[in-house]
């Protein structure tokens, strides 16, 4: 399958930290979906350094494993594809910060998405309710329950 015919999800830090060693609580399911739809061709993955600096400030809070974190920031950097953000996400982010939502992470990650052409997996209905409440467009959110609807059963037959 061609690359543009890929789905193009940009992950939230959720699904990286499993991969440097922080247990992230049910999310087993989703991180085998999303290898099986690699696997297949049917999506690629995008990161941005914001999800490194989450990354980061979470391996700095808790006790973690030197060379796991090394191997999997490594995989990160290899395996996935690095997106930068365009300068009307991050004024945009900040907009949407001072209009009351406290996860500027997950704000410019959304504006990323959002001003590239991608989807957002996410699984933070918090920030999705934020959005709808402020009249923010969310076609580009997907959260875990409609990754595992439109692609669990049988990826290849909804390409």
């Amino acid at each position: 399958m061609s690359s543009s015919a890929r789905i193009r999800i940009l992950l939230d830090s959720t699904y990286l930290l499993p991969i440097v060693g922080v247990n992230v609580e049910g999310v087993e399911g989703t991180l085998a979906l999303l290898k099986k739809l690699r696997d297949s061709g049917v999506a690629e993955y995008y990161y941005t350094q914001f999800n490194i600096l989450e990354i980061v400030g979470k391996l700095s809070r808790v006790g973690y494993n030197s060379s796991r974190a090394l191997a999997g920031l490594a995989s990160i950097f290899e395996e996935f594809i690095e997106e930068s953000p365009t300068v009307e996400g991050v004024m945009k982010a900040l907009e949407l910060r001072r209009k009351g939502h406290r996860d500027l992470i997950d704000l410019l990650l959304y504006t990323t998405s959002l001003t590239r052409g991608l989807l957002f997996l996410t699984r933070d209905v918090h920030l999705v309710g934020f959005l709808k409440k402020q009249g923010e467009p969310t076609h580009n959110v997907i959260l875990e329950e409609e990754l595992a609807e439109k692609y669990g059963q049988s990826p290849a037959k909804n390409i």
